[in-house]
């Protein structure tokens, strides 16, 4: 990465709070951050003012009429401010603001972190030492295979896996981490299931793991909202971990925000050939911390967290074990040949890869994905290495 700038002192954190804020107090909150003009940086400059959001709505008027802007400010009507929370209420989450003690610590320590969050689940994990773990949607079955890696073994270093519930690599790091601790950064409402795939996935996390959000209830993500959600993210953790990301990935706008935040960023290199390796490979060469096993992450951030020497002692090539017992499940029925063959394709790529990998990768059989390989060796399009071992061919 390129030099960390030094960070202009837009926003001064004042002392971490020690009392929860009360209903009343919490709503004149709500109305103050959804004021017209009111950032985050304007929104503690008015709590730390006026001592309160309560005064710090009355002074709004009178402030709009200094301004000189020729009109008065949009003032959020409680009626509005109620509404939200009912529905917030209503979807399980509760608010939080950056004036009280559950506000995650590592983010509030950030310019101008967001001045609420709404949290639904074990919101002990926000301030517990975490690692992001993000990638492509378009994600490679090797891409997945390490994620699985990556995340099992940091959370048995004991670190939460945070990431943005996207398809591809961030799903798999979610999985994973699942049963010892993951939290969701969500692009739109707490309510909102995006993509509607992970629906059962984004319900598991808000039971077992922890939902976080900016975005006020029933709200569709918006393209703008998906970098504020990846802010978040760096915001959250001491660490990103890159896995896979193409040049123009929106996976590198959570790497720039974690350089800019002055959190390491750490990036797992690919094969040059692959076009979701040329974002990763970049990011070596700008600076970020080459990785090939989480033990190089644990490493990097033992002495920051002041953990303790243990060293862990981690076999590549392994899978981690599944949080699932195993049961005997009757698989789904595996889709036409013809859109077997198109999944089984954008599974592969120049870094070889088992043929199990890709059955779990594509969410169908060995046998379907033994077929679609006959096919695309007959066609010239894959190069086997050894008896399981299977690539896409280079042109």
């Amino acid at each position: 990465m390129v030099p960390r700038p030094e960070q202009q002192q837009l926003f001064r954190p004042a002392p971490l709070p020690t009392a929860e804020l009360s209903d009343e107090e919490r709503l004149a909150c709500l109305r103050l951050t959804r004021s017209e003009n009111v950032g985050p940086v304007t929104f503690r400059d008015l709590i730390n003012h006026y001592g309160g959001a309560t005064k710090a709505l009355e002074a709004l008027p009178a402030l709009s009429r200094r301004s000189g802007s020729g009109r008065p400010i949009r003032i959020c009507p409680k009626a509005d401010a109620e509404r939200e929370l009912e529905a917030a209420q209503r979807a399980g989450a509760t608010p939080v603001f950056t004036i009280e003690p559950n506000y995650p610590v590592l983010l509030a320590r950030i310019d101008a972190p967001p001045p609420m969050l709404y949290v639904k689940g074990n919101t002990e994990l926000l301030n517990i030492p975490a690692v992001a773990i993000v990638g492509s949607r378009q994600c490679s079955a090797a891409g997945v295979q390490l994620t699985k890696l990556f995340a099992a073994q940091l959370a048995e270093a004991g670190f939460i896996i945070v990431s943005g519930l996207a398809r591809g690599i961030d799903r798999a790091a979610h999985e994973t981490a699942l049963k010892t601790g993951t939290v969701a950064v969500l692009a739109g409402g707490i309510d909102w299931i995006y993509p509607p795939e992970h629906a059962e996935l984004q319900t598991r996390i808000g039971a077992e793991g922890c939902l976080v959000t900016e975005r006020p209830p029933g709200l569709q993500p918006r393209d703008k909202d998906f970098p504020r959600r990846n802010r978040i993210i760096a915001g959250l953790v001491h660490g990103v971990v890159i896995v896979e990301a193409a040049a123009r990935s929106g996976t590198l706008v959570t790497a720039r925000y974690a350089n800019d935040l002055g959190r390491e960023v750490f990036s797992i290199p690919g094969h040059p050939l692959d076009p979701r390796a040329e974002g990763t490979n970049r990011l070596i060469k700008q600076g970020a911390t080459l990785v090939t096993e989480a033990a190089d992450v644990v490493e990097v951030l033992r002495p920051i967290l002041g953990l303790d020497e243990r060293r862990y002692d981690y076999t590549l090539g392994q899978e981690p074990a599944s949080a699932e017992p195993d049961e005997a499940k009757s698989p789904p029925p595996d889709p036409p040949a013809e859109d077997v063959l198109k999944v089984v394709l954008s599974a592969l790529g120049p870094a070889p890869v088992t043929v199990d990998a890709i059955a779990r990768q594509c969410g169908i059989t060995v046998q379907a994905v033994q077929v679609a390989l006959l096919e695309l060796d007959l066609g010239g399009r894959i190069e086997r290495q050894g008896y399981s071992l299977v690539a896409l061919k280079s042109v």
